[in-house]
């Protein structure tokens, strides 16, 4: 049995001998312990300000921590009793139920009012075409001579449609031609003022639909 003792090697756990100052394994060098005790602190000895102090210390962090961890305990007891009832259970009604949505009741047929539906007006009715006439003869353009009168009658058709219409009369230059207009408008009598070269246009309108005429002059 060996008298000298023996020491572990820090680095790789080699045991070797007291008296070496390296591990003969991997070379790290021994560190020799220290004997020496650490000096106590003021706070660890007792009758020091410094204890006191500390001891105050600990008491006051035990009792926070006490009305610490109180507070939350009641404020677990306060939000479940403070939970609605019909959270637990929804057919049950009382303060904090929530409604179920009423369906909106379906309505009596018999005090429905029916409204009738409203009546689209009637347009009104447009005549296909209209004619201007000299006697029998309808007329697209005719020669008038200065101080002669001829008289035109205007039809629109279809005839049985429009038996009652009733006619505008119009010339683009009224200082060559002047008309007078009967009283039903169907008729009117054409003038001839004076002499144009190239001619009036005669309009006639019924309803929005137009027959021109164009009307020469002589002397």
């Amino acid at each position: 049995m060996s008298v000298i003792p023996e020491v572990k090697c820090r680095r790789c756990g080699e045991s070797f001998s007291a008296l070496r100052s390296r591990c003969p394994n991997c070379g790290t060098r021994r560190v020799a312990q220290s004997g020496r005790t650490p000096a106590a602190t003021p706070a660890t000895v007792k009758g020091t300000a410094a204890y006191e102090r500390a001891e105050t210390n600990t008491k006051w962090q035990m009792i926070f921590g006490l009305i610490l961890v109180v507070a939350v305990i009641l404020a677990v007891i306060v939000m479940v009793t403070a939970r609605p009832d019909g959270l637990d259970n929804p057919g049950t009604e009382g303060k904090g139920t929530i409604a179920a949505p009423t369906a909106t009741p379906t309505p009596d047929p018999s005090t429905v009012i029916i409204e009738p539906p409203t009546p689209s007006p009637t347009p009104t009715p447009v005549p296909d075409s209209v004619k201007v006439f000299f006697f029998e003869d309808e007329k697209e353009e005719f020669t008038e001579a200065v101080g002669e009168t001829v008289k035109l009658k205007a039809v629109a058709y279809p005839v049985d449609q429009f038996p009652n219409a009733t006619f505008k009369w119009s010339v683009n230059d009224e200082s060559v031609i002047k008309l007078t207009v009967s009283e039903d408008t169907k008729e009117c009598e054409v003038l001839c003022l004076k002499h144009q070269p190239g001619g009036v246009t005669l309009t006639v309108e019924c309803e929005g639909v137009t027959k021109t005429v164009h009307v020469y002059t002589k002397n």
